[in-house]
């Protein structure tokens, strides 16, 4: 959890320092993701072939859409 003392430490700081300090966050970040995924792994992804219910199922809310979008 964020302590009240380093958000208003943050909202104390310039324009350009809050800007360092998202690029330094979000790089981290980044980096974090990076690291998720392993080389010379596999991992599962999903596909819709065969996927009956879930084309169902968007078909359904489209036609409510398209419904409701009339009246």
């Amino acid at each position: 959890m964020v302590s009240s003392e380093l958000i208003s430490m943050l909202q104390g700081l310039t324009r350009a320092d809050k800007f360092y300090v998202m690029q330094l966050l979000i790089s981290e970040l980044a980096q974090q993701e990076t690291d998720l995924i392993k080389p010379d792994q596999s991992y599962p992804v999903w596909s819709p072939y065969d996927a009956v219910e879930a084309a169902d199922t968007m078909l359904k809310v489209l036609q409510a859409a398209k419904i409701q979008d009339d009246a």
